[in-house]
């Protein structure tokens, strides 16, 4: 039986246990191979996160090694070693927090192998050991959950009394998000933050930190600044059983733009979600394969993001895809 030269060259490929799928990276006549070190599971955003890099991955025809930090910098430290040893071809970061990578990320630089950071930012004496980061700009959706609380609020009179629950700790999306909302409302004395606590971007974490802020601060509160949409809807319980309304009483402001919080919006009980896409799957296998060519990476791919308030809610909750 006569072979065309594609089934040939493809046969002898297989045999030698290669393959001219799509995502085969040119340079070594292999697939692409990717090391992915995520932080964990800890919210709805953080899930479709995951979701979307393993099916962008599939619809590239890469071999993704994923590896579930369960929120644990030490665990996604153990997992670059791994890959490092397992000479995968790009190593995909999310780092937990922004500080501790130093002497890790040397080591993938010393093997050839191009780190990509996804979702958050780090902290590093040498920035060229990671080659593009791909992700949302923190600091602006800070500042935009203060200009909507600005505009929602230009009406009233008298101090407008916010809590804060901040995500992980060290993180660069507590950091920046915080750091953005800060800058936006200190241009008006009567914004004030009188309680900020984290609540690790879990759900359940911010339904308790928010019991402690209403059992320290109760009917003085006015506004709650979630820097999740997760540790948001904690909260929103927390203020359903001291009896108060959620979203009327105490206004509520959340991050993310995931479906739960549609869900809260539409129910009333939450004012207004920034947008933090997860959906970044696409753009880091288009990126990873670049990096493996030997590209040249912009170092920040931005994604586009918008603003989300309860009034369009209902009109854009069956667009959602996260």
């Amino acid at each position: 039986m006569q072979m065309n030269k594609r089934t040939l060259v493809a046969s002898l490929l297989a045999a030698a246990g290669w393959s001219l799928a799509p995502g085969l990276c040119a340079a070594a006549g292999k697939r692409l191979v990717i090391g992915f070190a995520q932080t964990g599971a800890e919210s709805e955003w953080r899930t479709a996160n995951t979701e979307s890099v393993k099916s962008a991955a599939k619809a590239a025809d890469v071999d993704l090694k994923f590896s579930d930090g369960q929120q644990k910098q030490e665990n996604q430290i153990k997992a670059i070693r791994a890959f490092i040893a397992q000479k995968v071809d790009v190593i995909i970061l999310a780092p937990l927090v922004t500080t501790g990578w130093d002497t890790v990320l040397k080591e993938a630089k010393a093997a050839k192998i191009p780190v990509i950071l996804e979702s958050r930012n780090v902290e590093v004496k040498d920035p060229t050991t990671w080659v593009s980061f791909v992700g949302s700009d923190f600091v602006e959706e800070g500042r935009r959950a203060a200009r909507w609380l600005l505009d929602h609020t230009r009406d009233t009179t008298g101090d407008v009394n916010i809590v804060e629950l901040q995500g992980t700790v060290g993180s660069d999306p507590a950091n920046d998000r915080k750091k953005g909302f800060e800058e936006v409302i200190k241009t008006n004395p009567r914004y004030k933050v009188i309680r900020s606590q984290t609540g690790d971007f879990t759900r359940s974490k911010g339904k308790e930190v928010m019991e402690a802020f209403l059992k320290a601060e109760g009917r003085k509160i006015n506004v709650l600044y979630a820097h999740n949409d997760d540790m948001a809807i904690g909260a929103i319980q927390a203020i359903e059983e001291t009896g108060l309304k959620p979203g009327k009483d105490i206004l509520v402001i959340g991050v993310d733009a995931v479906k739960g919080a549609f869900e809260a919006m539409m129910a009333g009980k939450m004012n207004v979600s920034v947008e933090c896409s997860p959906l970044l799957g696409p753009q880091l296998m288009e990126a990873a394969k670049k990096a493996a060519a030997g590209e040249t990476l912009p170092r920040w791919i931005k994604t586009n993001e918008g603003v989300f308030p309860q009034e369009v809610a209902a009109k854009e909750f069956p667009n959602r895809k996260y």
